[in-house]
């Protein structure tokens, strides 16, 4: 397991238990509300969050910082543009 106790973040998003497209609307808007800069932890359950995240991330010109798979969730960090 890869640590991520050193990652600074500025919000966190649990959206374990969510399934597609919750996990990714609860980023949407988490971001709407930071700053530029800023990064966001998500922790996703849905199998696919890596797909959802990675396209809306490359369009809306954010940054994945991060992306650690674990047996039961993923969590990602987020830098916003």
């Amino acid at each position: 397991m890869l640590n991520t106790a050193m990652i600074e973040f500025n919000r966190e998003v649990d959206a374990s238990g969510l399934h597609c497209p919750l996990p990714l609307l609860r980023l949407k808007k988490a971001l709407m509300e930071m700053m530029s800069g800023d990064v966001v932890k998500v922790i996703a359950t849905d199998p696919a969050a890596h797909l959802d995240f990675g396209v809306y991330t490359d369009q809306a010109g954010h940054q994945i910082i991060k992306f650690v798979k674990q047996s039961n969730a993923q969590i990602f960090y987020i830098k916003k543009k």
